[in-house]
C-alpha cells in the first residue's frame, strides 16, 4: 500500500487589505500558519493555484516573510508548484513571482506566453520525482481571458502518462459556482478541462466548493486563505466557506481531502449599524456602543454603517474619534461607509464593473470597426482588452520614462503580431 500527502492552497493575496496594516498583518499570518500546517503534515509538495500576491509587485515587506517561509519549505525537502492567478500576472512583465521562481523557491508550472486565439497548443508538464506526481496547469487571467487557453489546449499526451496526474487552474468553474455567484461570474465549464486527472487544483473564486472532473477526480478549490473584502469575511464566518488550505492524503492512487483552517475564527468582528433617522450625534453615539462592545475581546472591528440620517451629513461622524476610542489606533477598525447617506440623499446607483467594462469595449469595437477586420467580432473584443490592459500598466517605481513606453509600445506590438522595433 502507497500512502503520501500533498498540500493545495489559493488566492492567498498576501498584500491586500491596502487601507490597513491590522487587516494585512492579519491576512499574512493566516497564510504564514497555513504554511507551517503544510509542514506539519508532512506534505510532499505544496500547490499554489494562484494569486499569492495581491498584485505582481507587492511591498516587499509583505512578500519577505512569506518568501521566507516558503524557503524553509524548500530547504526541508518540500517542493512548490505555483501557476499565476488573475492579481499576480502581468503580460510581459516581471513579478514577485518570477522572481522567487528564478531564485529556487518554487516552479512555475503553467506557460505564461500569450497565445494567439484559437491556435492549437500542448499542455506540457512535470514529474515530481519523489512522488512520481504528474503535474500541469493553465494560469489564470485576468476578465477571463484565459477561457480561450482551455478550450484550444491539446492534454492527450498528458493524459496518456502513467501515474497520479494533477491539473492547477485559476478560473471558475461555472458547473460549480454558488447561486449568488453565477449571474455575475464568467468561468469555463467543467468540460473545458483536460480530462483523466486524479486531482484538480482550483483557484480564483474565495468560496470553497469540491467536485469532479469530467471524467472522475476530484476537483477543489480550498477558498481564499482568509479573504480580501467584508462578503469573504462574512462567509467564513457563517461557515459558507473555509479560510486556509486542504491537505490531500493519496492512498494506492486514491486522493481524500481534509480542509484545515488557518485565520483565528475571531481575527475580526464583523459588525452593522443601522442609524437610519438620527442626527450625527446620536449616530456617533451608537456606533460607538456597538464598536466597544465588538472590540471587548480585542480583535479587529470592520463595522458596516448604514441609513438615512434624519438632519445634517455622514461627513460630521468622527469615525477616526470612534476608532481610538476604542483601541487607541485608528487602523485595527475599517469601516464601510457606502451605504451611509445623509438626509434625502440617494444611495449610490448598484453597478456591475464586468457590465461596464464590457459596454465600453464593444463601443471601441464599433467605432474603430473602419480600421480593420482583425476588430470585428468577440476576437476583436478579446484583443481590445488586452491591449488596454497592456497600455493600462502602471509605471515600476524607479522605471524610466523611456523604458515604461517602450515596454507598453512592445507588449501592444507582441499582441498584434507584430515583429519587435529594432533599434538604429
Amino acid at each position: 500500500m502507497s500512502r503520501w500527502v500533498f498540500a493545495h492552497l489559493a488566492d492567498a493575496h498576501v498584500g491586500a487589505w491596502p487601507r490597513s496594516a491590522a487587516f494585512r498583518g492579519a491576512l499574512r499570518e493566516s497564510v504564514l500558519k497555513a504554511l507551517e500546517v503544510v509542514e506539519e503534515r508532512g506534505a510532499e509538495f505544496l500547490l499554489v493555484s494562484g494569486d499569492l500576491f495581491h498584485t505582481p509587485v507587492p511591498d516587499p515587506a509583505e512578500v519577505a516573510p512569506v518568501a521566507s517561509a516558503l524557503k524553509r519549505l524548500v530547504d526541508r525537502g518540500r517542493r512548490i508548484y505555483v501557476i499565476y492567478g488573475s492579481h499576480d500576472y502581468v503580460a510581459h512583465r516581471t513579478s514577485w513571482l518570477d522572481v522567487l521562481a528564478a531564485a529556487g523557491v518554487f516552479v512555475k508550472v503553467a506557460p505564461e506566453a500569450v497565445r494567439t486565439e484559437g491556435t492549437r497548443w500542448t499542455l506540457p508538464f512535470l514529474v515530481d520525482a519523489p512522488t512520481g506526481a504528474r503535474i500541469a496547469g493553465i494560469s489564470g487571467r485576468s476578465h477571463g481571458l484565459d477561457r480561450e487557453y482551455f478550450r484550444a489546449v491539446d492534454a492527450e499526451a498528458f493524459r496518456a502518462e502513467p501515474g497520479f496526474k494533477v491539473f492547477q487552474f485559476h478560473a471558475a468553474v461555472e458547473d460549480y459556482l454558488p447561486p449568488h455567484l453565477r449571474e455575475h461570474i464568467r468561468g469555463i465549464r467543467r468540460a473545458d478541462l483536460p480530462a483523466g486527472c486524479d486531482y484538480y487544483a482550483g483557484g480564483h473564486i474565495h468560496y470553497t466548493y469540491t467536485g469532479e472532473g469530467p471524467e472522475g477526480g476530484i476537483l477543489v478549490n480550498p477558498g481564499a486563505v482568509f479573504g480580501t473584502s467584508r462578503t469573504d469575511l462574512e462567509n467564513a464566518a457563517a461557515g459558507r466557506t473555509h479560510q486556509g488550505v486542504a491537505i490531500v492524503t493519496v492512498e494506492d492512487g486514491v486522493p481524500s481531502v481534509e480542509l484545515v483552517d488557518t485565520a483565528p475564527p475571531d481575527a475580526v468582528r464583523l459588525v452593522d449599524v443601522d442609524v437610519s433617522g438620527q442626527s450625527p450625534g446620536e449616530a456617533q453615539e451608537a456606533i460607538t456602543r456597538k464598536v466597544q462592545e465588538a472590540s471587548a475581546a480585542g480583535g479587529l472591528v470592520y463595522p458596516r454603517l448604514r441609513g438615512e440620517l434624519a438632519s445634517g451629513s455622514a461627513a460630521e461622524i468622527d469615525l477616526a474619534a470612534i476608532a481610538r476610542s476604542v483601541s487607541g489606533s485608528t487602523d485595527t477598525v475599517l469601516w464601510e461607509t457606502r451605504d451611509l447617506v445623509g438626509p434625502g440623499a440617494e444611495g449610490p446607483a448598484s453597478v456591475d464593473e464586468a457590465d461596464v467594462e464590457t459596454a465600453g469595449v464593444a463601443a471601441l469595437v464599433h467605432a474603430s470597426r473602419a480600421s480593420g477586420p482583425w476588430l470585428e467580432g468577440a476576437g476583436g473584443e478579446r484583443l481590445v482588452r488586452e491591449l488596454l490592459r497592456e497600455l493600462g500598466v502602471a509605471k515600476a517605481d524607479g522605471e524610466s520614462r523611456v523604458d515604461y513606453e517602450t515596454a507598453r509600445i512592445e507588449g501592444a506590438r507582441r499582441l498584434l503580431g507584430l515583429r519587435p522595433e529594432r533599434g538604429g
